[in-house]
């Protein structure tokens, strides 16, 4: 792959956990106000827990956004629509058993090899509740770029701190 024309880092989102938090909100429920309801979204009995105003703040972010996610395109005509983002770059996910399961020894999680290829040089940051030690190694060690591996708390998903950590890194590169 050759460099990207754009010069803005990338930033992978993951949608279960740091989208869809697993928690409650204070009071003992995480429901936001009805946004739009896409086809196929009543299949998805979360996405009331997607919080409608993260869309605008990701979207403001200085970075091209890639839904870096098992919804894979899905999360185009599912989520994007409740977030009010466009249609956003998707993570193609490769079959490589072998790979992902010498990867999992290794302790790393299944994503990070993919992401470290198609940011191919880039700058980027990654959000996901299950990015561990050993993908921070791995990304340090193989990534010429900056990189930012951004952990949410699943309970919690991704917080107004978490929003303004990642923007306050996104403007530093």
């Amino acid at each position: 792959m050759s460099a990207p024309d754009n010069p803005l880092p990338l930033l992978f989102l993951d949608v279960d956990g740091p989208l869809i938090p697993f928690g409650t909100r204070p009071g003992g429920h995480r429901t936001f106000p009805p946004g739009p309801v896409p086809p196929g979204a009543a299949a998805h009995p979360l996405l009331d827990r997607v919080d409608p105003s993260l869309g605008a703040r990701l979207g403001a972010l200085p970075c091209t956004l890639v839904w870096a996610t098992t919804w894979e395109a899905e999360a185009n005509t599912v989520l994007a629509p409740r977030l009010g983002l466009p249609v956003l770059q998707v993570v193609a996910w490769p079959d490589s058993p072998g790979q992902e399961a010498r990867d999992a020894r290794a302790g790393l999680h299944w994503k990070t090899r993919t992401l470290v290829e198609r940011a191919d040089g880039r700058p980027f940051a990654w959000v996901d509740d299950e990015i561990g030690e050993p993908d921070r190694r791995w990304v340090a060690a193989r990534h010429g770029a900056p990189a930012l591996l951004h952990r949410v708390d699943p309970l919690l998903g991704l917080t107004a701190g978490g929003l303004g950590l990642i923007e306050a890194w996104l403007r530093s590169v």
